[in-house]
């Protein structure tokens, strides 16, 4: 189910309904959550969509606790040298570029 919310919720995004992604990626992430705990990568992942939404409507002060949180999880469960550790790296970076 939330594989589901959050494949929907990125259709809407990549159309550029962002009001229609927002609580579907919501929904996934709070499922994720419940189902898998706090501190799972695929909370993680969930994490990083709803932060890039925000990041693309320029919502830093949003995007940023949910990239520092997903960027967390990821080390602690996949280890510092894993490519989707590298990626969340990368979008917590290019959200301070945007805001100097």
């Amino acid at each position: 189910m939330a594989t589901n919310l959050g494949n929907l919720a990125g259709f809407y995004y990549s159309q550029g309904q962002y009001d229609k992604a927002e609580p579907l990626y919501q929904h996934s992430l709070k499922i994720r959550e419940n189902a898998l705990g706090p501190d799972h990568p695929d909370v993680a992942a969930s994490l990083n969509n709803l932060a890039t939404l925000y990041y693309t409507q320029s919502e830093y002060a949003k995007a940023k606790p949910l990239y520092q949180r997903s960027l967390k999880i990821l080390e602690k469960t996949v280890g510092l040298d894993h490519p989707h550790v590298a990626a969340t790296f990368n979008n917590l970076a290019e959200l301070y570029q945007d805001q100097a």
